[in-house]
């Protein structure tokens, strides 16, 4: 499975996908991005990429701004 690397104990996937992976990913886009463009940039789900993103936001890494009915996703800096 792409970005997922499987325990051979436990047999469960576990993400490879780093924080600075999604935080990249937004720069790349001119520094703000939706959720979706970051995903394809990632190459994840849009699902895993909402997940992260929240998380990372929660550290104060990234900001979001709702823009309609959609987030966008800003470097924090």
């Amino acid at each position: 499975m792409p970005g997922k690397d499987r325990d051979e104990e436990s047999g469960k996937y576990t993400t490879s996908y780093s924080d600075s992976d999604f935080v990249n990913a937004i720069r790349h886009l001119d520094g703000m991005a939706g959720t979706s463009e970051i995903a394809d940039e990632v190459g994840c789900t849009r699902r895993t990429a909402y997940t992260r993103l929240k998380s990372i936001d929660e550290k104060g890494d990234i900001e979001s701004r709702e823009v309609g009915n959609s987030l966008i996703w800003i470097v924090s800096e």
